[in-house]
């Protein structure tokens, strides 16, 4: 039987990437999906990828940084599965510099998708949590609920010229930790995995070095030299980086049953990679 079968779980950044792995793996196993992404395109592709394997899913697009974002998101799965299970905060990029050459404009936009965005998804679902588990309780049943932020080994020991994503993935491994005391009586498992080198369009090695995406109408420089690259895999015990699927492994190991005992922690995925 399917470990997840009828839960309800939010992916923020689904659309791509590792959040598309977390969210094809989740509903593998049987949850049920809402999917998020920038741009409907790749969202509406990710939920028709689920549908067509048999599973449930449904797109909420826009950026997660918006003010009421957390409100849509959460309704979104409460209007179409009239509940909610699993969270996931995985939407997130980076935008490097020194921190002498660093603006205003790259410290926040960096704080607002990796903290401040999961911050206002939490909130708003603490309400429906909340009352979900008062009737489990009244009735006598014990319902384990999920949430994995991700962080990144950057926020676990630093990265030069990432001051701004350091800084935001080591809060939200605070806020995992404060959220593991304020939720536990609701029964709610909050972890956190920090991701390693995982290869994505955001890593991916280029020659030219000036690739670059869009996000939210800034071009965003992306990509990694190779040379760099190959220096930074040898540095891996594992001797390679991490793919998207093996990311998402480790956000659906913290979904199980199987980890209904655990929270408050963070877990590295990062082929042995050192702090």
């Amino acid at each position: 039987m399917s470990k997840l079968a009828g839960k309800v779980a939010l992916v923020s950044g689904s659309g791509r990437g590792i959040g598309r792995a977390i969210a094809l793996k989740l509903a593998g196993e049987g949850a049920r999906l809402v999917i998020n992404d920038l741009d409907a395109e790749p969202a509406t592709a990710v939920v028709a990828e689920i549908r067509a394997l048999g599973g449930e899913a449904v797109a909420c697009v826009g950026n997660v940084t918006d003010a009421d974002f957390g409100e849509r998101f959460v309704q979104c799965a409460l209007e179409n599965f009239n509940g909610l299970d699993i969270i996931v905060n995985n939407a997130g990029y980076t935008w490097d510099n020194v921190i002498q050459k660093m603006s205003d404009e790259q410290w926040y936009a960096i704080m607002d998708v990796h903290l401040t965005a999961p911050f206002r998804i939490l909130r708003a679902a603490q309400p429906f949590l909340r009352a979900f588990s008062k009737a489990e309780q009244e009735a006598g049943r014990e319902v384990f609920r999920k949430v994995v932020n991700i962080s990144s080994v950057a926020g676990l020991g630093g990265n030069a010229g990432q001051v701004n994503y350091s800084a935001a993935k080591a809060g939200i491994v605070g806020m995992t930790l404060a959220l593991a005391k304020e939720w536990g009586r609701m029964k709610v498992n909050v972890n956190c995995v920090a991701f390693g080198l995982i290869k994505t369009r955001l890593t991916e090695a280029s020659a030219a070095g000036n690739t670059s995406v869009s996000i939210a109408g800034r071009d965003i420089k992306v990509g990694v030299n190779p040379e760099l690259m190959s220096m930074m895999e040898r540095s891996i015990p594992l001797g390679r980086a991490g793919t998207p699927e093996e990311a998402a492994n480790a956000v659906y190991l913290l979904c199980t049953p199987e980890a209904d005992y655990i929270s408050g922690q963070t877990v590295t995925c990062g082929g042995g990679i050192s702090i």
